[in-house]
């Protein structure tokens, strides 16, 4: 447990009760897109501020790998990632906007019929399941408090529901936009002690590991372009597609997210440097996963510290409401209510709400019988990325999109190849499967688009 000054303690006792109050403000209007989507008013302030601090929720492990392998964080975390959200932006932004949809379940199930629709909604629930960001706050919680676990974990998910059961995307909005603020207020402070007291990028250099100031970082090339596959995550993001169907215009959708690859460049810039720091003045950190924490131990006095724990809350609590908000939508509102055919859409808000419930308990059971939630994580990020890629790109126009049976082929049997690659793996047979399972599942998503494609064009011929 770190021991913090009362005056820390006191400043983020205040994030959270201001937290609660913007969350719980009521909304400007009632019904189910005011719930879902915010009235479809995000502004472009809005919308940056939401989207940016809501893909930072991996902080600590961010912290983790600069600390292990300096510069290359930036070039594994950032930049592909900055590419494709570039891409998101220039083709999918504005047609995801004009589609006027609530999710992408729904944008499936009118591109490729009902099975697409309920398939990826399950595919979305999975993706979206907040566990390892309940997992972070609450390990927050227990470095600062003498909390034991299970009750950490259990106040996280409480607190996060509260808010959000009751406004839906307006209250993550709101919240998302002071998180912002404070998630760069703090990493300034930090980053402002560190040039002061130990000097700039010259002094940083001469303390630290020759690799760690290399593109690599000593990680192969390999190693690295697997992370710009995973990137292609970024392309079905449903967190991306719900500010652009509740963006204001196509041009908000559009610009909001290149705007906000500036943002994420100067916030990957801010945490590059001080995971460099950490490794230069923390040579011997038994535990890389808290180099930022013990960093601001190090270096910042009573209200700074404060300040920067208050940065690392919100950074993790921004993505933590977004993906409960979405998971609940998703299992809620996208698959349990459109179970039976030919049913009539209820009341979305309850439907919702029923699933943000069942999202969070299933989190909170999935972090209190898995230590390597990250892991489970990663893994279902190979898995539903092949699964929803292509389908979902070429969904949006109708010179691209295959045909009801080549999607669902498509998204069923590339997620069963990837869960049959992960258990050969794990079982060690055959002992050369070195290949990350989600190029398994993309190449098997190619092919099925690519063969289907060419027998629909032959039967047309005849």
């Amino acid at each position: 447990m770190i021991s913090l000054h009362p005056v820390d303690l006191a400043l983020i006792g205040l994030y959270l009760a201001a937290t609660i109050i913007v969350g719980l403000r009521r909304s400007d209007s009632e019904g189910g897109a005011a719930y879902l989507l915010a009235g479809r008013r995000l502004t472009l302030p809005a919308f940056v501020a939401s989207l940016v601090s809501t893909w930072y929720g991996g902080i600590l492990g961010v912290g983790e790998f600069s600390y292990l392998y300096g510069l290359s964080n930036w070039l594994v975390f950032g930049v592909p990632y900055y590419l494709f959200a570039a891409l998101f932006a220039l083709f999918l932004a504005g047609p995801a906007r004009r589609s006027g949809y609530v999710s992408v379940p729904e944008q499936l199930e009118a591109a490729y019929g009902r099975r697409a629709g309920l398939l990826g909604a399950l595919y979305l629930f999975i993706m979206t399941l907040p566990a390892p960001y309940l997992l972070m706050v609450a390990v927050l919680l227990t470095l600062i408090t003498p909390l034991p676990f299970w009750l950490a974990v259990l106040l996280s998910a409480v607190f996060s529901f509260v808010y959000i059961f009751r406004n839906g995307l307006s209250a993550v909005v709101r919240t998302d936009a002071l998180q912002f603020v404070l998630m760069f207020a703090g990493f300034a402070v930090l980053l402002g002690f560190l040039f002061w007291q130990y000097g700039g990028f010259d002094r940083l250099s001469e303390a630290l590991p020759a690799q760690h100031l290399t593109w690599h970082g000593g990680n192969s090339l390999q190693y690295i372009l697997v992370w710009y596959v995973i990137a292609m995550a970024t392309l079905v993001d449903a967190n991306f597609y719900q500010r652009c169907y509740a963006a204001r215009t196509e041009k908000i959708a559009r610009n909001g997210i290149l705007v906000s690859i500036l943002f994420w460049i100067l916030f990957d810039f801010m945490t590059t440097t001080a995971g460099l720091y950490a490794r230069a003045l923390l040579p011997e950190l038994q535990q890389p996963a808290r180099a930022y924490p013990e960093l601001a131990m190090l270096v910042l006095p009573p209200v700074a510290l404060g300040l920067f724990f208050v940065a690392l809350f919100a950074t993790v609590m921004s993505t933590l409401d977004s993906f409960a908000f979405l998971s609940g939508q998703s299992i809620g509102r996208d698959f349990f209510a459109r179970l039976r055919p030919g049913r009539v859409m209820g009341d979305e808000r309850r439907q919702t709400r029923a699933g943000l419930a069942f999202a969070l308990a299933l989190s909170v059971v999935v972090v209190m019988l898995v230590d390597r939630v990250i892991d489970i994580w990663y893994a279902l990020g190979s898995l539903v990325t092949p699964a929803l890629l292509l389908p979902l790109a070429t969904s949006f126009s109708r010179r691209w999109r295959m045909s009801a049976r080549t999607a669902w082929l498509s998204m069923s049997l590339s997620g069963l190849s990837v869960l049959l690659w992960m258990l050969l793996r794990h079982l060690g047979w055959p002992p050369s499967l070195t290949v990350e399972p989600i190029f398994i599942g993309l190449l098997v998503s190619l092919l099925i688009v690519l063969s289907h494609s060419r027998d629909e064009s032959a039967g047309g011929r005849r």
